[in-house]
């Protein structure tokens, strides 16, 4: 399950992507367009930042803006991003710990290939294919 931090994220780089400016967009313009606690995207939109997502900038002209075009975002980046690993097991995490059970367990085929099919529907999916 995605947490409204994912699910945020997107909206603010479809909403970033929509007004198509060349000029900062400020966080409460957003914030009102999405019905979203400006607070709460001040958070979100500081770990994009951070993530190179997107650029900002403060003062009277300051807000947010695209680092790169619609089509060169994928939906798994960003979500990787804001929610951590696809991985729906924790021995398939790239950091996690190798599972002692790995070579006997059953089921490890299985969690693999949910895997890939989820990281490869969402890489596959680009922000300009949902505007």
């Amino acid at each position: 399950m995605f947490s409204t931090k994912g699910r945020y994220a997107l909206r603010v780089i479809i909403d970033l992507a929509q007004q198509d400016s060349r000029e900062y967009i400020p966080l409460k313009d957003i914030a009102e367009r999405q019905d979203i606690s400006k607070k709460y995207l001040e958070i979100i939109a500081k770990e994009m930042v951070k993530g190179k997502l997107i650029i900002g900038a403060s003062g009277k002209h300051g807000g947010y803006k695209l680092t790169r075009k619609p089509e060169e975002y994928s939906v798994g980046e960003i979500i990787d991003l804001m929610e951590g690993t696809f991985a729906p097991v924790v021995c398939l995490e790239c950091d996690g710990e190798e599972c002692p059970r790995l070579n006997n367990c059953k089921t490890i085929a299985m969690w693999k290939e949910f895997y890939e099919l989820e990281k490869e529907f969402f890489y596959n999916k680009k922000i300009s294919d949902l505007l």
